[in-house]
């Protein structure tokens, strides 16, 4: 009797001090900090988030999870229930998003503000205030990923049309004919090479040429300056046309002293030479005249005479 009464007193012993120890544990590790609670809501999805997860404001720990539970009032909305340090700067621009840690998926509350120096937001137990949570990076990835999976499916459907065998026969046409015209630009210089290889001896025959030219327009220049001169000479005064003329009209009074004296059958002869003379003169004034108003029509021969009144190509002046 007396073993089994030490035995009990040594269980009773043990499991109080066991208790002791558990209460003693969970004393020592209570939080004793005091935080002040926010609220948060939400209809984006919060995979990975539990209670007593971690409160960061940009990436300083501040609080944590108090609970996660359903908006009674507003179906398909979701409110978290989050208490951080009095100390933490929320203000009426804070804003809370989801971050994960590492490979492990745990999520945690990742406050941020998007002005500095805000107003402080007030709050109290009874009536937390509200800080909207905004979407995160893998929310976001999602949305935009797929996104991106439409565009590259649109992307294969075109790229599978592209490569339809009638679009890829005409590429292969395309292709063919591009190789077909490189050959024949390759043979271009091939073609080029003999007018290549007499371009310098063609090149110093044109400038002899153009030497020749400015020579000959020299000379022409000249004889034009001459025809000019000889022109004026001709028609100056006392010059040999004046001459010519005095010696006509002295020639007409001879013969007209002559016919006085001559008989009648001389004198029809006499009269017609004197005629003749003095068409030769004003045929002889009229060319002198030319080459003093137009000398090129040595080389290049006289203008035409303009149609008149009634030939064909006539038009009368003003029209």
């Amino acid at each position: 009797m007396e073993n089994r009464s030490h035995a009990l007193m040594t269980g009773f012993f043990t499991l109080t001090l066991l208790v002791a120890a558990i209460l003693f544990g969970v004393w020592f590790n209570r939080d004793r900090v005091e935080r002040v609670p926010y609220l948060l809501a939400t209809t984006l999805s919060v995979p990975g988030l539990n209670p007593q997860a971690t409160v960061r404001y940009r990436g300083l720990e501040v609080g944590k999870v108090d609970a996660i539970d359903f908006d009674t009032q507003k179906a398909g909305q979701i409110l978290v229930h989050i208490s951080v340090a009095p100390d933490t700067p929320v203000t009426n621009t804070t804003f809370a998003t989801l971050g994960y840690q590492g490979v492990t998926g745990i999520a945690y509350i990742q406050l941020d503000d998007e002005h500095v120096g805000s107003k402080l937001l007030g709050t109290s137990k009874d009536k937390p205030s509200l800080i909207p949570l905004r979407a995160g990076l893998l929310d976001q990835l999602e949305k935009r990923g797929k996104r991106i999976l439409d565009q590259a499916e649109q992307i294969t459907n075109k790229v599978n049309n592209l490569l339809s065998p009638d679009n890829q026969a005409a590429m292969l046409g395309a292709f063919t004919e591009v190789g077909k015209a490189a050959k024949a630009f390759g043979a271009i210089p091939q073609q080029l090479e003999p007018t290549l290889t007499q371009l310098p001896q063609l090149t110093e025959q044109t400038r002899q040429t153009l030497t020749a030219v400015s020579t000959a327009s020299k000379n022409v220049s000249d004889l034009t300056a001459t025809w000019k001169k000889l022109g004026n000479d001709i028609q100056a005064p006392g010059g040999v046309l004046d001459k010519v003329n005095g010696t006509v009209d002295r020639v007409g009074s001879s013969v007209e002293t002559v016919a006085n004296g001559v008989s009648l059958e001389v004198l029809p002869q006499v009269i017609e030479l004197s005629g003749e003379a003095r068409s030769s003169m004003r045929a002889l004034k009229t060319t002198m005249s030319t080459l003093n108003e137009q000398p090129q029509s040595i080389l290049f021969g006289a203008p035409d005479i303009p149609p008149g009144p009634g030939e064909p190509g006539f038009s009368a002046p003003g029209k």
